[in-house]
């Protein structure tokens, strides 16, 4: 495997997260300097931090899902791609999405 095709894409993913930091950061700064109110700039901060959570604790539910999922393909013997692997795979995907759900849902 060509690992040089990695550099590219990685250099990618960098720098359109370092845009993200920048243009986040300035939105922060105009709400600020723009006299808006301090309950304001709390509620878009506290809501930011809130969705910051949850994305974090959706890819941790979706990742050990995943998983969960490689270790079943894994127990069963499977080496070819199949139509049970990406069943296998879709189904860990959407149970983890369903437990991100239930889990956000009770926490409200």
């Amino acid at each position: 495997m060509d690992f040089a095709i990695f550099i590219p894409i990685t250099l990618f993913a960098c720098i359109t997260y370092a845009i993200k930091v920048v243009v986040d950061a300035r939105v922060r700064r105009q709400l600020i300097s723009a006299g808006g109110s301090q309950e304001l700039v709390r509620s878009i901060v506290a809501g930011e931090d809130l969705r910051r959570r949850n994305a974090s604790l959706q890819w941790g539910l979706i990742l050990v899902a995943l998983a969960i999922g490689f270790g079943v393909i894994q127990a069963l013997g499977w080496e070819s791609m199949s139509p049970g692997l990406i069943a296998i795979l879709a189904g860990a995907t959407g149970l983890g999405n369903l437990a991100f759900f239930a889990v956000v849902r009770k926490g409200q």
